[in-house]
């Protein structure tokens, strides 16, 4: 199958995330099963071992992807049109089959970018043409969460599919830290509340100690490196080695973020049996087990509480470690591949069946 992915951004973008980390994932596993998988994306774009071809930039990709796909990918099988606030309304210009990857569906996160006429407007193309314009096509969401925000925007219920995400494994002999030690992982952007994370540190450090170490870059670095009290350290953008080190070592994963599509951070932690502290908010209590892989808050002033009991508990935060290792452990990419395959070709079946 020939299956062109429509997307923002190539992971290796300074700013890439979890949308892009699945992407370049099911590329791979795609042509490891002798698929022709390529990607259509904005620049900056890296070598792969399948096509990746630069669309252009940040928004004017939206633009150019259709003479780009008429250029180069016209003969697809499949076009994967990622939706990241906006999907690029590729059944305008395609009639072959189209599938939807929605990760979350943003509502108030557009107030949250830009100013209120544009996110008005931003608001309008994703909750209203978005489910008009893809009204012969499959969706596919990566957590049940996402589903629910698609059926309150009017996609049926019965053209939504929903996919797991995989996690790389980790080694179980991975050493602690012998000190305190916590870790805030993602794109360092608004809807990822660091600022609410390192307010509870601020609580938190006189009592417990250690380092909070933030890892991912983003727009809101240097506000938040204002705003960082003692004991933190903005890591940037590092290797995968490196994140891996930090999370095996890290006593427990803070996260703040307002909504995901599905916490990648927080499996990844898991994977290393670190658990998590996040809040109660759409894709991430998919990813977290409340009270049995992490603890979920539903309040700011719940945060440091919980991540003080945490802090000063190792036997519960070996529980809940345990148990988020294991939750991990049956999140393979291979299965993510399996289902993607399986959605794909019903995808196209969908489409020939009402053409």
């Amino acid at each position: 199958m020939r299956v062109l992915f429509l997307t923002w951004r190539d992971v290796a973008h300074p700013q890439a995330g979890g949308s892009e980390v699945l992407v370049d994932r099911l590329a791979l596993g795609l042509l490891e099963r002798g698929h022709e998988p390529a990607v259509l994306c904005g620049g900056p774009v890296a070598e792969h071992p399948y096509p990746v071809v630069n669309a252009g930039g940040t928004y004017t990709q939206y633009l150019r992807a259709p003479f780009a796909y008429r250029r180069h990918f016209a003969d697809a099988d499949l076009v994967v049109d990622v939706e990241n606030g906006i999907p690029f309304f590729s059944p305008l210009w395609r009639r072959k089959p189209v599938l939807c990857l929605v990760h979350h569906v943003h509502e108030d996160q557009w107030a949250t970018r830009f100013a209120t006429p544009i996110a008005g407007v931003g608001r309008v193309l994703e909750g209203r043409a978005m489910p008009a314009v893809y009204a012969r096509s499959l969706f596919l969401a990566v957590s049940d969460s996402t589903r629910q925000a698609l059926t309150a925007i009017g996609v049926p219920d019965g053209r939504i599919r929903v996919m797991t995400l995989g996690v790389d494994g980790a080694p179980a002999d991975a050493e602690r830290s012998p000190t305190p030690l916590f870790v805030a992982l993602g794109r360092l952007v608004p809807h990822k509340r660091v600022e609410v994370v390192l307010r509870a540190w601020r609580v938190l450090q006189p009592v417990v100690g250690g380092e909070l170490v933030v890892i991912g870059e983003g727009p809101e670095r240097s506000t938040l490196e204002e705003a960082a009290g003692p004991g933190v350290t903005f890591a940037g953008h590092i290797s995968e080695e490196e994140k891996r080190r930090l999370l095996a070592r890290a006593w427990v994963l803070v996260h703040g973020a307002h909504h995901e599509g599905w916490g990648i951070a927080i499996v990844e932690a898991a994977a290393f049996g670190t658990p998590a502290v996040a809040f109660d908010v759409p894709g991430v209590r998919d990813a977290v087990v409340d009270g049995e892989t992490g603890v979920l808050v539903r309040y700011e002033t719940e945060l440091a509480a919980a991540w003080a009991e945490l802090a000063d508990d190792g036997e519960r935060r070996r529980v809940l470690g345990e148990a988020a290792r294991r939750r991990a452990a049956t999140l393979g990419w291979d299965a993510t591949i399996d289902q993607f395959l399986a959605v794909a070709g019903e995808a196209v079946g969908w489409a020939e069946a009402i053409a």
